[in-house]
């Protein structure tokens, strides 16, 4: 009927597992996965919005950039090299039809090399700028002019002697430089003007691309800001709650319960933690009960060994007075009418004084057997060395009598009480002369050697040995392999060894691989 009651408290039948925890309606929370999938798909979203916005503003100020630092000024750079190099052919002109002198012709010629090397620069840079080329043409145009009217017919001038057209035509020639120089400088004030407009382009740009990263770091913090807080309110804090109702309970506290927070699978989680509880806590109050009803049972079984070991102790004892009055009566009667009546009256005589004195043996060996570990117990420091041989000089006369020899290894110090080892010893070595073999002289040895925290010893002998099959049954009270008539004994011995051992806190038993004779093997601990 308990098993029936602890099954229903316990969730189940017995020898059945309690059925799993109901899982959260679907889609009511999300889970923590579905938690993650839909934070990080937006995350990487809001993300590539991001990316495409900053490459968007990188490429655009490249365009600007480069449009001021490839076109721009190197188109002014190239128009003001170029007005140089028409300066520099003027002055070689002029100074050649003053004087006639080859030499002032460098000048004129390293301009045209220079005005070439300009015109390709100009030619590629305002490649898409149509009214950079208008300009351009102008300009080309006003220089074939000035070049046919004044430069050409003074280069073909013979040298050495002052060019005598050059008179003539100065003012022409200055009014047609003046309107290649016009040109140059409407072409540079348009070239200015392209270079100012990119160079606020770019500013512009730069302003745009500072708002922008500015504003896509803001975005990134928040967004990490989203999902710390988003974790902290999502998982930590569900999953510190747990753990702190958890160590609640693992401190003691069954009764507080596991609450249920955060995404789905916590929630089942604190759940099953839940369930999990209630069945500990279940189990654990029909464990208190049961063990309350253990305690009460325990006290009674104490009780009542208490007072059977009383009853016994006083019944051995004051069977103790008449039994001996019966063996001193019947031995009187056995000294006085020996002989005196007839052969079957003496022969009950003998029964009655070999009963009674078998039951004060059989009485004092209870009396010592029940004393084993209860009575006068002392566990001190006990040198087996000495008290092996103390209990060799108590049964001597026992080894003399039948020609036994008893050798030993160096035996250690153990923690024990020095009278119950002593009892150990004399009762191995008595009964391993009790059952010798009648052909041979006995022969006994007691060996020990160190196995961990423990002692192990062994006593052998040559004796007439035990078949393996009684090995426990030799150490049970009373249990007798041979007549008494054959060997003398109560089957008390090897009971009492088995409780001696097992109180110090050691194992005994038979050695069944050991055939000639009898092997016990025993241990005591090394350790206090």
């Amino acid at each position: 009927m308990r098993s029936r009651e602890h099954s229903r408290r316990a969730g189940g039948a017995p020898g059945e597992d309690p059925e799993p925890p109901p899982a959260p309606a679907p889609g009511r929370p999300w889970s923590t996965m579905r938690w993650l999938r839909v934070g990080v798909a937006s995350a990487l979203v809001v993300l590539a919005a991001l990316g495409v916005l900053g490459a968007w503003v990188f490429v655009h100020s490249t365009g600007v950039n480069g449009r001021l630092v490839d076109r721009s000024t190197p188109a002014l750079i190239a128009s003001a090299r170029l007005e140089a190099a028409f300066v520099d052919q003027e002055t070689g002109i002029r100074g050649y039809a003053l004087t006639g002198k080859p030499e002032y012709l460098l000048p004129y010629e390293q301009g045209r090399i220079r005005q070439e090397a300009q015109l390709r620069v100009l030619r590629r840079v305002t490649a898409a700028d149509s009214r950079a080329r208008e300009d351009l043409a102008v300009v080309l145009a006003h220089v074939e002019g000035w070049r046919t009217l004044v430069a050409d017919p003074i280069v073909a001038a013979p040298p050495g002697i002052p060019v005598p057209e050059a008179a003539d035509r100065q003012g022409a020639a200055k009014a047609a430089f003046d309107e290649l120089r016009a040109a140059t400088a409407t072409q540079q004030a348009h070239l200015q003007a392209d270079r100012d407009h990119a160079r606020g382009d770019l500013d512009d740009v730069r302003l745009l691309r500072t708002w922008v990263f500015a504003g896509i770091a803001a975005v990134i913090v928040l967004l990490a800001l989203l999902v710390f807080e988003g974790l902290r309110r999502g998982v930590t804090r569900p999953v510190a709650g747990l753990v702190h109702d958890a160590e609640r309970v693992a401190h003691g506290d069954f009764a507080h319960p596991i609450t249920e927070l955060g995404p789905a699978d916590i929630r089942a989680l604190a759940h099953a933690m839940e369930a999990m509880r209630r069945r500990l806590a279940d189990e654990l109050a029909f464990a208190d009960r049961a063990r309350r009803r253990l305690d009460e049972q325990a006290l009674d079984l104490r009780r009542s060994n208490a007072e059977l070991e009383q009853f016994a102790y006083v019944a051995s004892h004051d069977l103790q007075e008449p039994l001996r009055k019966v063996a001193s009566f019947c031995g009187l009667l056995q000294k006085r009418y020996s002989g005196q009546l007839d052969e079957r009256a003496d022969q009950y005589i003998h029964f009655a004084v070999d009963g009674a004195t078998r039951m004060q043996t059989l009485i004092s060996d209870l009396l010592k057997f029940s004393r084993v570990g209860r009575v006068d117990t002392k566990v001190v420091d006990v040198d087996l060395e000495s008290v092996f041989t103390t209990v060799v000089d108590d049964i001597a006369v026992a080894i003399q009598e039948s020609d036994a020899r008893i050798e030993h290894d160096p035996l250690p110090r153990v923690q024990g009480d020095p009278t119950q080892l002593a009892l150990l010893l004399q009762n191995l070595l008595v009964n391993a002369i009790k059952f010798r073999d009648l052909e041979h002289a006995p022969l006994l040895r007691m060996s020990v050697e160190r196995d961990g925290r423990m002692w192990r010893f062994a006593l052998t002998d040559n004796g007439i040995g035990i078949a393996p099959e009684y090995a426990d049954r030799i150490f049970v009270v009373f249990q007798r392999l041979h007549t008494r008539e054959a060997y003398p004994g109560n089957g008390i011995g090897l009971a009492m060894c088995k409780k001696i051992v097992e109180f110090h806190g050691g194992r005994i038993h038979l050695d069944p691989d050991h055939t000639e004779g009898t092997r016990i093997v025993f241990t005591l601990p090394a350790d206090a």
